[in-house]
Parts: structure tokens; sequence; C-alpha cells
């Protein structure tokens, strides 16, 4: 099964981005992927619950020892036993592709890891955070450094990021009647 990692910012975000978010974690599971993500609050709890509204598989990649840090959308949480910049390289190793939405300085190290590993990333450009800004600072608005590693993608809706996403890793979307639907059991 395809893995989605969405990275974002975590804590209070405004409302438009927690619909955005809300509204990827639908197209995801409604794709037949699975969503992963950092498991706490912000935009990982926001694509959670889309996920779950739409009969998604939802993984958290926990920061610490225990799981009671997971946000309530969470299906399997996996407690990695380390601070939140290993949880993070976990997060991003496991991912076939990852969504980046708005983000703070946390998300930009994720960026980073996926970069550094030739991880596919679509940034939607239009959730504000690092998410708007990483095309100023970019080597040709593309690359975030000048060997040209990998091209950084760019989308303005959760319908386009998916199709972005899922063309990046060679996958087509699935009909939604074959769609991945998890029922808890």
């Amino acid at each position: 099964m395809i893995r989605i990692g969405v990275i974002g910012q975590s804590g209070e975000i405004p409302t438009e981005v927690s619909k955005l978010a809300e509204e990827v974690g639908k197209e995801i599971a409604q794709r037949g992927a699975i969503l992963l993500t950092g498991g706490t609050t912000g935009v990982m709890e926001a694509v959670s619950r889309g996920a779950k509204q739409a009969g998604g598989l939802v993984v958290g990649i926990l920061p610490g020892d225990t799981v009671e840090v997971a946000n309530e959308y969470i299906d399997i949480p996996i407690t990695t036993g380390f601070g939140f910049d290993y949880r993070s390289v976990i997060l991003v190793h496991s991912s076939d592709v990852l969504i980046m939405i708005s983000g703070g300085n946390g998300t930009l190290s994720e960026l980073s890891t996926a970069y550094l590993n030739r991880k596919p990333v679509v940034v939607i450009e239009t959730s504000g955070g690092w998410a708007a800004r990483v095309k100023e600072f970019a080597y040709e608005g593309t690359y975030l450094d000048e060997r040209r590693t990998i091209p950084l993608n760019y989308a303005d809706s959760a319908k386009t990021a998916l199709d972005i996403a899922l063309n990046q890793i060679g996958e087509q979307p699935l009909p939604r009647s074959t769609a991945f639907k998890w029922d808890g059991q």
C-alpha cells in the first residue's frame, strides 16, 4: 500500500489551514493510501481527522515513549522513544512521498531530511508558513541546494497535491470504489 506522509505545523493552526489539511487527509483515504503523520496536534491532527472521516488508516509516529500524546484520530500509534528530530527521520523514511502543509522550524527540518533522502515532496504553497516561502529561497525555485538532487513539487489544493504525489511515485489514483477503507478492526 502507498504510504503518504504529511508534515506540517503542530500546535494551534489557522482555520483555513485546518480545513486544507482535512481535505488532504480525505483525499489520501479516498485514494486508498495510508496516512503517516507525527501523530500529535495542529496539521497532524487535522489531516488525521480528514482521513478518518473518509474511512482511512492513520499511523502516528510519536516522539516519545507514550501513546497519550497521540491525537484521537490515530489508528496505529508508534512510539519511537526518541525526541522530535529522530521521530521525523522515521516518518520521512517510512513514507513513499510527503506533502508539506504550512509549517514551522520542525517542518523545515523534515523537508530537508526528505530532500537528503531523495523522497518526493509536494509543497502546498497556499497553506502559509514555510510552505508558502520555500520557493523563495530554493535554487531555481525547485531545489534545496545547488546539487539539484530532487525537485520540489508545488500544489495549491488537496486534489492537486495528491495527483502530483501519486505521479511522483509512479502510482495512479485508485477508483473510489476500490479505495482502502479501515473499519478499525
